[in-house]
């Protein structure tokens, strides 16, 4: 993302995203494309030399398939690009591990979150200097920490503190790029229904308590209040590289306890950045914070009343859900039937910042929206730039040989990539941003119009979406939960 335009002192300065590039390895053509372009051109030349032209007749049906598999899509995708996420699918399928069913009588080994799918590897580390619950993948390698965060709604406040706030909001960013220990950052923002509680807090504290009728009828009253509406969680992960972090672990100490020691200093850099950012932050969950965040995520029926009892759900080892069940289009997970969604492209155009209001502001739909980003090294960027510039001068030095045209969206890409080492060279660093959306619902119908109204809503803020078929439950552990999960 990049700011082209400058501003004075009454002006917000708008905003302009780099495309989703579509480059391939030759000519446009992604690696797989030109696999299947490869055999039916080696099938052919076979055909003709072994067999002459009567063997074509055998050949065209090979032929017609490479060519419906490479330039053929459906779904914004090519046919050979949704041959490994289908054969994954009838894999996960055949192996029955598209159902998930807690055993009761045999309870996960102790450290655990009791999570489905891949992210049942995940153990929890509670760090008694901070009172945080860090969540370690053996496999990836990274400790993950989480705030909650409260903020003013950015919306209503004038153009010259929106612009000092979104400036702000790029050095913290700018602070994860710096790092080099950072292995992902994630921003989750949730709606969550409004359990009363705030209600009840303001009565326990100026009520009066006289055991009088008008008292009594007060307190039975707020005690069998339902949800009244809803209201917005904020809270920022910092995942830290372990692999990248090797020597300062081991300075530490070595194993969990050193890499807590060095995720506490991030944790701490974080906490410093957010504040000059005029965010606020409410403190690093501890692992009743976080079993409240995942239980609510998979039944969403009780997070009300998880939030009105304080002290119910608070067990991390059995926070995980009892059942989930995987669709092609959907997940499901005891209570709720869930879609997550992804955002493909964002503006193309000069938007303001504010221009997901449509999306975050959308009310009578359960959503949890989800900013992914993964840092990227300067020496890694620039290389990766680097390699980038060669291959659009050696396709368009290629296409002008054959003499296909060059058109837009290609000429477009080639200057995102330019602008892009124009900000790395001024010193700003390079983000990778993975935007998810899930819309949760009591059924599947339900499930349908919520989706339909965030993906009006994503178009509204000239964003593109996609249904991600066939990773549906992969994509809400990503989605949903504040474990900076990766897709």
């Amino acid at each position: 993302m990049s700011s082209p335009s400058t501003t004075n002192d009454h002006e917000l300065a708008t905003v302009k995203f780099s495309r989703l590039t579509r480059r391939g390895v030759l000519l446009g053509l992604s690696g797989s494309q030109l696999v299947v372009v490869g055999f039916g051109a080696i099938a052919l030349v076979f055909a003709l030399y072994f067999g002459g032209g009567p063997s074509l007749i055998y050949v065209v049906p090979v032929l017609l398939a490479c060519a419906a598999l490479a330039f053929i899509g459906i779904g914004g995708r090519k046919f050979i690009e949704w041959l490994p996420i289908v054969s994954r699918w009838i894999w996960r399928s055949t192996g029955g591990q598209l159902l998930f069913r807690r055993h009761i009588v045999r309870p996960r080994p102790a450290g655990t979150l009791s999570l489905p799918g891949d992210a049942a590897r995940l153990r929890q580390w509670f760090d008694p200097e901070s009172g945080a619950v860090m969540v370690h993948d053996p496999h990836a390698a990274t400790l993950t920490a989480i705030v909650g965060v409260t903020h003013p709604a950015f919306i209503l406040l004038d153009p010259v503190e929106q612009q000092r706030r979104v400036t702000s909001w790029g050095r913290v960013l700018a602070t994860a790029c710096r790092s080099g220990r950072v292995a992902a950052l994630q921003v989750m923002e949730r709606t969550l229904p409004d359990s009363g509680k705030g209600l009840a807090d303001w009565w326990d504290q100026h009520g009066h308590h006289d055991d009088s009728w008008t008292s009594t009828t007060y307190d039975e009253l707020i005690d069998r209040a339902g949800p009244a509406g809803e209201r917005h969680a904020s809270t920022v992960s910092i995942s830290l590289d372990m692999k990248a972090a090797g020597r300062a672990i081991r300075a530490a100490g070595g194993g969990n306890r050193g890499a807590a020691a060095v995720l506490r200093q991030e944790m701490s850099t974080m906490t410093a950045a957010l504040r000059a950012a005029d965010l606020a932050p409410a403190g690093w969950l501890d692992p009743g914070d976080l079993a409240v965040i995942l239980r609510s995520a998979y039944d969403p029926v009780v997070a009300g009343a998880l939030e009105r009892h304080g002290e119910l759900g608070r067990d991390l080892a059995t926070a995980g859900p009892v059942a989930v069940t995987e669709t092609w289009s959907s997940v499901r997970s005891d209570s709720a039937h869930h879609c997550v969604l992804w955002i493909s492209e964002w503006p193309r155009s000069l938007v303001y910042p504010g221009f997901l209001a449509p999306v975050l502001l959308s009310s009578g739909v359960r959503r949890t929206f989800t900013l992914l980003y993964t840092p990227m090294r300067t020496d890694q960027a620039a290389r990766d730039i680097r390699k980038k510039k060669t291959e659009y001068v050696s396709d368009a030095a290629q296409r002008q040989r054959i003499g296909q045209i060059e058109d837009a969206q290609q000429s477009a890409e080639y200057n995102d990539v330019l602008q892009q080492e124009a900000e790395l060279t001024a010193g700003h660093g390079i983000l990778r941003t993975t935007g998810l959306i899930a819309v949760s619902a009591q059924d599947p119908d339900e499930l349908e119009r919520a989706v339909a109204d965030i993906e009006q809503a994503a178009i509204q803020a000239s964003c593109e979406t996609r249904r991600l078929w066939g990773q549906q439950a992969q994509a809400f552990s990503a989605a949903a939960l504040p474990l900076c999960r990766a897709l």
